[in-house]
Formats: C-alpha cells, sequence, structure tokens
C-alpha cells in the first residue's frame, strides 16, 4: 500500500468545555493519512477530492462548534424543539449554561475533550467518504508552533450569516505587540494572560451583568443563542468580536497606558489569520 498525506487539511476553531478551565477556545490543525492502493489514475486520491470530500466533512462535524464531554459527571444536556440546552457544572468558579441550535454543539462520547477523543470521533465518519482501494484513513490534531504568547478565546458574532454566529466558538491566537516599532515580549505576555480561557462578550448582548455572573443572549439568522459563565472569565467590549475590533481595543488599551508611543498590535484569529491595528 501506499500512503497519501494531505498536512493542514483544515483548521478547526472550536470551544470545548473543561472542568478545570471552562470554556476554552481552540485551533486544532487537522493532517490526514490515507494508505491504499492506486486507482486508475495512480493515485490513492486525487488531492482535490481529499480536500473537497474530507475538508467537508471535518469541518462539518467539528468546526465553529462546542464540543462537549458527553460523558463528564457535571454535564446536563437535553434536546428539544428550540434546540439544545446544557448545564456544565465542572468549573469551580461556577457553571456554565448554553442554550443553540442542535448543530451548534458537537457532542463527543467521552469524559473530557481531548485530542485523542476528538479524533477518535472524527476518524470514522471521515473514513466513510474515501472510495474501496483506501484501505485506512488516520487523522491526526496538533496546535501551531507559536514562538511567542497566545491566548485561547471564545465568542460569537451574531451578525455574521455564517458559523462565526454560533456563541460558543473560539480560537488558539497568537499575538504580536510593538511599540515604537519595537516588539515587547512582556506586553504580549501580559495580554496573553489577561486572556487566558477568556469569554470576549459584546455589551449589548447583556441580559445578567451581576458581579459573579453574566448572561449573554441573541437571536442570530440560525435561531436563538445563550450563554451564562463566571464573571471572572468574561471580558466585555462595547462593540461586535471580530479580529479587527480585538486588535483595535487592545491597541486602543495599550495607548491609553502608554501616551506618545506608537501600538501596533498584530491579532490572530486561529492559525496564519487575524488583523493589524495602531494607535498613537
Amino acid at each position: 500500500m501506499i500512503r497519501l498525506f494531505v498536512e493542514q487539511l483544515t483548521v478547526l476553531d472550536c470551544a470545548f468545555l473543561d472542568p478545570i478551565r471552562g470554556l476554552v477556545g481552540e485551533s486544532w490543525i487537522v493532517d490526514v493519512e490515507l494508505a491504499g492502493d492506486l486507482d486508475q489514475q495512480s493515485m490513492v486520491l486525487d488531492f482535490g477530492e481529499v480536500k473537497k470530500r474530507l475538508k467537508k466533512v471535518v469541518d462539518g462535524i467539528g468546526d465553529h462548534k462546542l464540543l462537549v464531554p458527553h460523558r463528564h459527571a457535571g454535564l446536563r444536556l437535553q434536546h428539544n424543539g428550540h434546540g439544545s440546552e446544557l448545564h456544565f457544572s465542572g468549573p469551580a468558579d461556577g457553571p456554565i449554561e448554553h442554550h443553540s441550535p442542535a448543530d451548534a454543539i458537537c457532542v463527543i462520547d467521552a469524559p473530557a475533550i481531548t485530542t485523542e477523543a476528538l479524533t477518535a470521533h472524527l476518524q470514522p465518519l471521515v473514513a466513510q467518504q474515501v472510495p474501496s482501494n483506501v484501505a485506512e484513513v488516520r487523522l491526526t490534531l496538533r496546535t501551531e508552533v507559536v514562538d511567542g504568547p497566545y491566548y485561547h478565546y471564545a465568542h460569537g458574532l451574531k451578525k455574521h450569516t455564517g458559523h462565526c454566529q454560533r456563541i460558543a466558538h473560539g480560537h488558539r491566537s497568537r499575538i504580536e505587540i510593538r511599540l515604537d516599532g519595537q516588539r515587547d515580549a512582556a506586553m504580549e505576555q501580559a495580554w496573553a494572560g489577561r486572556w487566558k480561557d477568556i469569554y470576549l462578550g459584546t455589551q449589548e448582548d447583556i441580559v445578567l451583568d451581576g458581579a459573579e455572573r453574566v448572561r449573554f443572549e441573541y437571536t442570530s439568522v440560525d435561531g436563538d443563542f445563550a450563554l451564562e459563565l463566571p464573571a471572572q472569565r468574561c471580558e466585555l467590549l462595547d462593540g461586535d468580536t471580530t479580529v479587527e475590533r480585538l486588535a483595535a481595543y487592545i491597541a486602543r488599551t495599550i495607548h491609553a497606558e502608554n501616551p506618545g508611543r506608537q501600538v501596533e498590535v498584530r491579532a490572530y484569529e486561529g492559525v496564519l489569520k487575524g488583523a493589524v491595528a495602531r494607535a498613537g
């Protein structure tokens, strides 16, 4: 048999529930290997078909979704005619509640969300999409190698007409900050710590703004969404939490703390994409 490989077939920008970290934004790079005999084209499978068939399946299962550990003891999950309701009581600082259309979550048959659990969920579903000459499909999930600080954030964009409207999806994102043209490692590390496992919410979506709990609700093209979680796990912004606005928010905040300095922020949204904003 011959092995065919495609590195970075896709990137899953998602979020998952963790008993310690709470709601975690993540970006997993997905690689694939196919083992099999050559077809009439002398190929295991045409690269165009790999991307067309397999990427679509992987993205449809896990991209821009909330991954839910079905066998976690603190999970209560209910499906009804209005979507999915869940209550997750793992984190020590308080539970997480989530409501959405059913296709905004991905339920994984495991006590915790790990790369191994998600791979085991994805692999047999992907294997159904290959022709008979392919004997084995092997997926690998990995994170981007980053030569500096990064943070994990979750958010939702209610005005988006695609999957970004889902209230709890997220990203693992690097950040670069320059003051007067020079990289500032301490500033980058400070923001990485500030936005470690954070939910970035929009002020106008708040229906409960308490000292201990914050609840967001909105209706978008796909339906009704709601998310309630501990206040200390949120940072609130005046506008939408697109990466363009996030970069501008960071730049303005840094400039206010460092008047007279030229600030440039290169903020990523997951892997190899993002926005640049300047202040001063």
